[in-house]
């Protein structure tokens, strides 16, 4: 790409970024949606504004042999989202992308498999989160987010904050993951996070400014599938 069109592009993408922001996107959304628009990017190398329809059929033909079908309807949503918000111009193109209706049943873990999960886990703060996700109906962000402010023993409940569709809720706390909590707490003693950032010593966890590192607490949720 030449610098002058480099130089274009990176004044589109900022505005891109301000506009997701003022929306009040989710952090996932506009990372999903940036990503979408470099990816488009590197595909041409040139800017966005410049394509045409049978430019991005192609596109959006090559993204679902490489890709998932999620992968492409999010790419779709994030280029209509700088057409219309960004280049302000009307998307003529959203029939090129019918990603197939697929109705899939969640799995459902038994009180026994998440026990068995729980048991192999060797990492205390591990085997807590895995007990709060699952007794409470926790989304991974949700879970990794609580403070100790959020947690109400007296009544036995927990305020998850800006969870699904940025709503606040309360949930029940059960006496299990309220024991599971107190016993993590003690060892790491924080002032606000449940789940700080454990990377160095006692008194570098307690000044953690950041929850413990997603990935490991993906990798812990996903040996369940695998037991």
């Amino acid at each position: 790409m030449k610098k002058s069109e480099l130089s274009r592009f990176n004044k589109l993408y900022e505005h891109h970024l301000r506009s997701l922001k003022l929306q009040g996107k989710a952090k996932n959304t506009i990372d999903a949606y940036s990503r979408a628009i470099r990816r488009v990017r590197d595909y041409f190398d040139c800017c966005s504004d410049k394509l045409k329809p049978e430019q991005l059929e192609k596109y959006f033909a090559d993204l679902v042999d490489s890709h998932s079908w999620s992968t492409v309807k999010i790419d779709r949503c994030g280029l209509q989202f700088v057409w219309k918000y960004v280049i302000k111009l009307d998307w003529k193109w959203v029939d090129i992308v019918k990603p197939p209706q697929v109705k899939t049943i969640p799995d459902i873990f038994t009180p026994f498999e998440i026990e068995k999960l729980i048991a192999a886990t060797r990492k205390l703060r591990y085997r807590v989160f895995l007990l709060t996700t699952y007794s409470m109906g926790l989304r991974l962000e949700e879970t990794l987010s609580l403070q100790v402010g959020d947690i109400d023993a007296s009544r036995k409940r927990v305020h998850v904050r800006r969870g699904k569709g940025h709503k606040d809720r309360l949930v029940p706390l059960p006496d299990l993951a309220l024991k599971g909590l107190r016993e993590l707490w003690r060892k790491h003693r924080h002032p606000q996070l449940l789940f700080p950032n454990a990377t160095g010593s006692l008194k570098t966890v307690q000044k953690a400014t950041t929850h413990m590192d997603k990935g490991g607490s993906q990798k812990a949720r996903h040996l369940l599938s695998n037991m």
